[in-house]
C-alpha cells in the first residue's frame, strides 16, 4: 500500500476545498452598470472641479443672455426669462453632454478600459454606468438653473409638475445624445480633437435654434433649418410642458429622436469599443 505524503495530502485538501466551495454568481447587467455608475460618481467626489461646468456655466449663460437680450427682445428681462430659461436649460445640458466622450477618451488613453475588458462582466456596463452618472450631473445643472430662475422671477405656468416633466424629457434627450459623444470618444485619437469636433457640431445646433429668438423672425431658409433642428424641437416641447401649452407633437418627436440616437449610436459605440480595446 502506497503511503500518502504530506504534500499529496495538502494537494487533496486544496482540491477538496476548491471543488466544494460555491462559485460566486456572475454579476448581472444591472448590478455591473450600477457599480460603474458609482465609480463615475466617486471620481466627481474626489475631483469636485468636474462640477464647474454644471454650475458656473449655466449660471453665466442665464444671467448673460437674460440681461443682455431681455429688454431688447421682450421689453423686460422678466418677460424674456419666461421663454429663455427652458431654452438655455436645454442649451447648457446639451453642451455638457460632450464631456461624456472626453472622459471616456481620457480613460482609454490611460489604459483603464484594458483592465475593464479583462473582467467577467457585462461589457456595455463600462459605458452605461458612466452615462447614467452623467444624468446626475445634468440633473444638478437643471436644478441650479431652475433655482436661479425662480430667484430672478421665472414662474412656470404649469407649476412644479410641468417643470419636472420638462426636465425629465431633457434628461432622456441628453442621455441619448451622450451616445454620440461616447462613440466619438472611442474613435477620436485625442480629447482635444474630440472637443473641437464636438463644439463644431454643437454650436450650430444650439445657437441656430429657437433658444434666444422666435424662428419667424429669421430668414426663411434659416427658419426651415430651425424647424428640423432637434434642439429647437426639444426647446419647444420643454416650453410647452413648463407653461402648460400644447406640445404633444414636439414631445413625441423628442422621444422618437432620442430612441433613434440610442438605436443607431448604441450598437455603433459597442462595435467601436470592441475594436478599440
Amino acid at each position: 500500500m502506497t503511503a500518502i505524503t504530506p504534500r499529496q495530502d495538502a494537494q487533496t485538501a486544496v482540491r477538496t476545498a476548491l471543488s466544494t466551495s460555491a462559485r460566486p454568481a456572475r454579476p448581472g447587467p444591472v448590478s455591473t452598470s450600477l457599480t460603474f455608475w458609482w465609480r463615475a460618481l466617486l471620481k466627481i467626489k474626489h475631483v469636485p472641479e468636474q462640477l464647474f461646468d454644471v454650475t458656473a456655466f449655466p449660471i453665466m449663460f442665464l444671467l448673460l443672455f437674460t440681461y443682455l437680450f431681455g429688454g431688447a427682445l421682450a421689453g423686460s428681462t422678466t418677460a424674456y426669462l419666461q421663454e429663455v430659461l427652458p431654452g438655455i436649460l436645454a442649451l447648457t445640458v446639451a453642451m455638457i453632454t460632450m464631456y461624456t466622450g472626453v472622459t471616456l477618451n481620457r480613460d482609454i488613453s490611460k489604459g483603464v478600459h484594458d483592465r475593464f475588458r479583462s473582467l467577467p462582466v457585462w461589457r456595455p456596463a463600462t459605458l452605461v454606468g458612466p452615462l447614467l452618472a452623467d444624468v446626475v450631473r445634468y440633473s444638478l445643472a437643471a436644478t441650479v438653473m431652475i433655482v436661479l430662475g425662480l430667484a430672478l422671477g421665472f414662474r412656470p405656468g404649469a407649476g412644479l409638475t410641468g417643470m419636472v416633466v420638462a426636465v425629465a424629457l431633457l434628461l432622456v434627450f441628453a442621455f441619448s445624445l451622450s451616445w454620440v459623444w461616447t462613440m466619438l470618444g472611442i474613435i477620436m485619437r485625442s480629447e482635444n480633437a474630440l472637443m473641437s469636433l464636438s463644439m463644431l457640431i454643437l454650436f450650430p445646433l444650439t445657437f441656430v435654434s429657437n433658444v434666444f429668438v422666435r424662428p419667424e423672425t429669421l430668414p426663411s431658409w434659416l427658419e426651415s433649418l430651425v424647424a428640423v433642428n432637434p434642439i429647437a424641437i426639444l426647446v419647444t416641447a420643454m416650453r410647452g410642458l413648463a407653461h402648460g401649452h400644447p406640445a404633444t407633437g414636439e414631445i413625441t418627436a423628442v422621444l422618437a429622436i432620442s430612441a433613434a440616437f440610442v438605436a443607431v449610436f448604441g450598437p455603433l459605440t459597442m462595435l467601436a469599443y470592441r475594436r478599440k480595446t
